[in-house]
């Protein structure tokens, strides 16, 4: 230990005093200072990853020394828009999108333009939260009768007019009327 205290940090190069010193890889850190070098993380000894006397989150790390190419994700079903420019990759070439003219796109052909719509509450519908009845995407705190707040299953679902009904809700609603069509014991139910 040096006349003065304690051992310089490797990151400020300050005395770093024994109540609040880290150490990796025979250095000494400030808790405070003992952060990733790309994405300033805070470390410990699980999660650190040294590059000669770089510090690093082992995710930061990986992005930028790990194998790169096809087959190097994220991880089991990732997708990661990340570049690395902050790491000090270049990017490789985009190419811009060419437009058709079919004048008759697919459904499918328009919705790779922008993610669905809610109809319930106009919002963007993402695919964790994606549930479909009806006609219509809707997010799953959306997806209820219309009539009585009731949660819906794409099996327990009615609709009319662009809305979702449960199916109590849209018998009693839009059902048949009338002299046996009442909701009581013995009374004939509509059957769907």
């Amino acid at each position: 230990m040096p006349l003065g205290g304690g051992n310089k940090c490797g990151c400020c190069k300050k005395t770093v005093y024994f109540a609040e010193e880290v150490q990796c890889e025979g250095q000494s850190f400030h808790k405070s200072c003992f952060l990733c070098m790309v994405c300033r993380k805070n470390l410990d000894s699980t999660t650190v990853a040294v590059h000669q006397d770089e510090i690093y989150c082992k995710s930061c790390y990986g992005k930028k020394y790990g194998p790169k190419g096809y087959g190097f994700g994220g991880g089991a079903g990732t997708l990661s828009m990340d570049t690395g420019e902050a790491l000090g990759i270049k990017p490789a070439g985009q190419t811009s999108h060419r437009l058709t003219n079919n004048p008759n796109p697919s459904k499918f052909a328009q919705k790779l333009g922008g993610s669905d719509v809610c109809p319930r509450c106009g919002n963007a519908v993402y695919a964790a939260e994606k549930v479909v009845g009806g006609g219509n995407s809707w997010h799953k705190s959306c997806f209820r009768c219309a009539k009585c707040g009731k949660s819906l299953e794409s099996t327990t679902l009615a609709d009319k007019d662009g809305e979702i009904y449960c199916k109590g809700c849209y018998a009693k609603s839009f059902g048949p009327k009338g002299f046996g069509f009442g909701q009581g014991a013995g009374a004939l139910a509509h059957a769907q």
